[in-house]
């Protein structure tokens, strides 16, 4: 008889094939009733290759088994209908028997299996074969790692402990260590399909570690998605993508840390250029937002999409600050009022989230500034959503605001000014201090501000008494306090006071900020020192500035104050902007550094 199957014929002896074959048997009985000799089959699965397995077996001919080819031949087999019933040991059992006992008992034959199952759709899920293989691979994944005793694949770093190359332990090997993920790479060959069921088959088993889950889907992805590291994915078939990253996104688990804030804000990336759907970006920048703190400045530099003029995306960066704090908020509101743990673990732990937060926003900041394209709204805005969190220092929103000045020359003086407000000079270190009072691009107002605060550390730090009137010298100097004048002359020394002093005006500055220092350092800390001191800082600002490039305008209305404040010291009935009169300044106990810090901050 001959059998075409697709486009090969195979000239076979009907004996002993139809004894074994309850198919063969009915399509030759169908045959010898129309007189032909030609069996055709056309949707046997496997085709030639697989019929061919079949009828081998038949002939008593030794076939060949393996992981790539038992889908087919038990499909096939199963389309041949050769059972038990037709005769004793027939293939389907024999093969039922090669599956359990050496397939699914291997971890990369039941992973090999289960990938080629999908050719043969829906045959193999009917035969159950892909129930059976899904079972073998989650349990194996689930024993324990130190039964692990056969090859699998792992390219990540090891340690010394991982490797086995640890130097001996009281004369005896240590045991080769098995690290609990030592799965994860060798699932990343199947289909997303398939993937996906096996991971919610492990997930469905319970147990399994959910930061192992998370590293399984990351290492998938960075597998899968091609320009992934570098969030660039190619547009050669977007669906498909689309299709990966929703799979993802669903089957990340619930709890937190899982996964790192880093690949979580890849993804993000990834679906917004793929143009996923709403649910699944909302999804992540909530994931994202619980774990900003965990944030780099290099996560979060996130391209702007192609229709954009800006570099990086800085509206995507403000969401996900505005749903950090809102979660802060909920998380601190879910602890009942009775609880005596409400005010010390919840406020313990989001202060400690904010100070990561504030430093990584100031680092986004600095680098996003270089863009001449960032609106100084965007910037400012970010900027204020942090201002409120705890900060050690501002070193990092004062490189942020620099960066934002260099980069943006044009900016106007109430801009400048707007920028300037986000920091607090007190909180400057002493090398921020020292390269802000030669920053040209400051107004005048902060740098002289830096001066005074600089100063006024250094007497602290050194025990001295002035800083008191060192606050009411500058609180005089500061535009807005000279009592008396117009309000047309105060407008133009506010202008003068955000102009941008030169060069030379910064180097007389700090030159007599130098001989202030030196001289309360040689002098004592008595009122006259302190009257001394009150002269010094007036001539920083005064006496230098009559030989210098500034405005004439400014400096005579100084001085004007300058001569103003003197009277105001020696008379016992006129107010002092830092007592109420001469014998009230000698009854009333100094302020602290922090009042007259505060009374001298002209942001206040």
């Amino acid at each position: 008889m001959v059998i075409n199957v697709g486009d090969v014929k195979f000239y076979l002896h009907k004996f002993p094939l139809l004894s074994k074959s309850f198919r063969l048997q009915k399509l030759t009985a169908n045959t010898n009733e129309e007189n032909n000799d030609e069996i055709n089959i056309d949707d046997i699965p496997g085709g030639p290759a697989a019929f061919e397995i079949c009828a081998k077996f038949c002939y008593g001919m030794t076939v060949t088994l393996n992981a790539y080819n038992v889908v087919a031949a038990r499909c096939a087999a199963e389309y041949l209908e050769m059972y038990e019933t037709v005769e004793k040991g027939n293939i389907i059992y024999k093969l039922e028997v090669f599956l359990k006992s050496s397939i699914f008992r291997s971890w990369k034959d039941s992973i090999i299996v289960l990938q080629t199952t999908k050719a043969f759709l829906p045959w193999s899920e009917e035969l159950k074969i892909v129930s059976h293989c899904l079972d073998s691979v989650a349990s194996k994944a689930y024993i324990d790692t130190s039964k692990v005793d056969w090859s699998y694949t792992y390219n990540r770093k090891k340690l010394p402990s991982e490797n086995g190359s640890d130097p001996l332990w009281n004369g005896v090997q240590k045991q080769q260590y098995v690290p609990r993920d030592w799965w994860v790479e060798d699932l990343s060959e199947l289909h997303i399909d398939l993937y996906k069921r096996v991971i919610t088959t492990i997930k469905t088993k319970g147990g399994m570690s959910p930061e192992v889950i998370g590293e399984a889907l990351r290492a998938y992805a960075y597998r899968r998605l091609p320009g992934f590291s570098k969030g660039k994915i190619p547009g050669s078939d977007p669906v498909k993508y689309q299709y990966l990253v929703d799979m993802i996104t669903s089957l990340l688990p619930t709890e937190k840390h899982s996964v790192s804030c880093s690949f979580l804000i890849r993804l993000l990336q990834t679906s917004v250029s793929l143009e996923c759907g709403e649910t699944v970006q909302s999804e992540l920048k909530r994931r994202i937002s619980q774990q900003l703190d965990e944030a780099s400045v290099a996560d979060l530099l996130l391209r702007a999409p192609a229709n954009e003029t800006m570099t990086y995306d800085v509206d995507t960066v403000h969401e996900l600050v505005q749903q950090f704090m809102l979660q802060k908020r909920s998380g601190q509101s879910d602890f009942p009022e009775d609880n005596e743990f409400q005010e010390i673990y919840p406020a313990f732990a989001s202060d400690s989230s904010k100070v990561k937060v504030a430093r990584v926003i100031d680092g986004y900041l600095a680098e996003v500034s270089r863009d001449p394209n960032l609106p100084l709204a965007k910037f400012v805005n970010l900027a204020e959503m942090v201002s409120g969190f705890p900060r050690p220092s501002h070193d990092g929103i004062y490189r942020a605001i620099d960066m934002y000045l260099k980069e943006h020359p044009g900016i106007t003086k109430s801009e400048r000014k707007r920028i300037c407000k986000l920091m607090d000079c007190r909180k400057l270190s002493a090398e921020a201090c020292m390269h802000a009072v030669q920053n040209e691009r400051l107004p005048l107002r902060v740098v002289v501000q830096v001066l005074f605060f600089e100063q006024a550390r250094a007497t602290t730090s050194s025990g001295g008494g002035s800083t008191p009137d060192l606050a009411g010298t500058i609180k005089s100097l500061l535009p807005g306090e000279s009592h008396g004048s117009s309000r047309s002359a105060t407008t133009n020394t506010d202008e003068d006071w955000d102009a941008v002093p030169t060069a030379e005006e910064l180097k007389a500055l700090k030159g007599e900020l130098a001989t202030l220092r030196l001289r309360d350092k040689e002098s004592g800390c008595n009122d006259t020192n302190s009257i001394d001191i009150k002269m010094s800082v007036e001539k920083v600002i005064g006496g230098k500035a009559k030989g210098l490039i500034m405005s004439k305008k400014l400096f005579s209305k100084l001085w004007s104050n300058k001569d103003r404040v003197s009277e105001n010291s020696s008379s016992d009935t006129s107010e002092s902007p830092g007592s109420s009169n001469a014998g009230e300044s000698k009854s009333t106990p100094s302020r602290s550094l922090e009042e007259a810090m505060s009374a001298a901050n002209p942001w206040k």
